[in-house]
């Protein structure tokens, strides 16, 4: 009995090991992650080789729809909305799929990216964009299939394609310039109403010149037309901090009012605890 469990064990150490046995990928997996001006840009896909196949027009049919490499979906990520085909698209992931044709490629970005290669039932509604590139022959074959970001400006880049000696190549474009734009006019603006509050509320919960809080809370309050409850908590500790004990229970009372209205039990407890203490029920 002992020798046959023994058998039997190391029957099932040898099944084991051999599912963990790794080999290479045909098409192996390949990630690009490049930064075109302020937009974080992520591409994902397989790397089929040519190994002496003719790729475009045999392997790659002409005027059919192709998954743009191998395996699972080839991707791309964009942090921002980028314009492509003078088309705005939203950030996100998208599928790419191209038709390749001998003179230009039709590329879609697919908004469906679970698809293992070309979906099943192809979904209009799912095209985020559709743009041409035109073929351009190479001197030197790409023996990999090979996706690129190239051309790098601040405003955009190129979302390339190589296999053999054919090239192709999508120009898109990045916010940059209005990103930088709208930071220059928050920054050069002056602080935030979000500034003002979070510098106050730092330095009464430190117990550090709750004068300069109390003007900071003061103006943060300004800017804000309808404060949240729990924003007239933090005015209320530091108004009763300061010694301004009338002007603690009106925030209190205004705090307390929208926490029931918001059904937080927790800021209704608070609340009506430091009413309590402070003498105004």
């Amino acid at each position: 009995m002992k020798k046959f469990l023994l058998v039997a064990f190391l029957g099932v150490f040898t099944l084991t090991v051999t599912s963990q046995i790794e080999t290479p990928a045909p098409s192996p997996a390949a990630k690009i992650m490049q930064k075109v001006g302020l937009t974080d840009v992520t591409v994902e896909y397989s790397r089929p080789a040519m190994r002496d196949r003719t790729i475009m027009g045999d392997l790659v049919p002409y005027g059919a729809m192709w998954r743009t490499g191998a395996n699972a979906n080839t991707t791309i990520e964009f942090s921002t909305p980028v314009t492509i085909g003078g088309k705005e698209i939203k950030s996100g992931k998208y599928a790419i799929y191209t038709k390749p044709m001998e003179n230009e490629w039709e590329v879609y970005l697919y908004t469906d990216t679970n698809n293992w290669g070309t979906p099943a039932k192809w979904d209009d509604s799912k095209v985020a964009v559709v743009t041409k590139a035109k073929v351009q022959m190479t001197n030197i074959p790409a023996e990999s299939f090979t996706v690129g970001v190239d051309h790098l400006s601040n405003d955009g880049a190129h979302l390339t394609m190589q296999w053999d000696k054919t090239y192709v190549a999508v120009p898109f474009e990045v916010p940059a310039n209005q990103t930088v734009l709208a930071s220059i006019d928050r920054v050069l603006s002056g602080p935030s109403m979000g500034d003002y509050y979070n510098a106050a509320v730092y330095l009464s919960s430190t117990d550090q010149d709750l004068e300069r809080a109390s003007k900071y809370m003061e103006k943060a309050m300004s800017m804000n037309k309808e404060p949240k409850f729990w924003q007239l908590r933090q005015q209320s500790l530091l108004l009763a901090k300061a010694g301004d004990k009338k002007g603690a229970i009106k925030a209190a009372q205004a705090s307390l009012a929208g926490a029931k209205k918001a059904g937080n039990m927790d800021y209704i407890k608070m609340n009506n605890d430091s009413l309590k203490e402070w003498g105004a029920m």
